[in-house]
């Protein structure tokens, strides 16, 4: 990355033994070793972002395609990134379905089909009863 040999870095150590001392030389070691670790983590994550960025910006890119050609005669890059969507689609609301999709054996219980957000306000509302009816301590 620095090209960095073995003379230069026993001159910076030297350097830095005769600037800082013995006793606190280590603790500048520590110190540099974890910044350089903050912006190593730092740098990967970046990375990935700008990885997953371009490739929800290639995807938009070939559903445009796709639409225009009104899914027909796609390239095979445009029909693998319309299939990616879909399974992408398909799992954001598996969830959603397993909530809201009856089963024979709810159909008898006292649980009533609701939406996300009503389970979440009732679960919610459930929580604040339950912690308004304890007694203060």
């Amino acid at each position: 990355m620095f090209d960095i040999g073995f003379w230069e870095l026993m001159l910076i150590g030297i350097m830095g033994l005769v600037v800082l001392g013995p006793e606190r030389l280590p603790i500048a070691i520590r110190t540099v070793k974890g910044w350089m670790t903050g912006v190593r983590k730092f740098s990967d994550t970046v990375k990935a972002e700008v990885t997953e960025e371009l490739r929800i910006h290639e995807l938009h890119a070939n559903l445009k395609k796709a639409e225009q050609s009104n899914l027909q005669n796609l390239s095979p890059e445009v029909a693998e990134s319309l299939r990616t969507l879909q399974e992408a689609a398909a799992m954001v609301n598996e969830p959603y379905k397993k909530m809201t999709v009856p089963d024979e054996s709810s159909a008898n219980s006292d649980v009533k089909n609701t939406s996300p957000e009503q389970t979440i306000n009732q679960n919610t509302s459930s929580l604040e009863d339950s912690a308004s009816n304890k007694p203060n301590s």
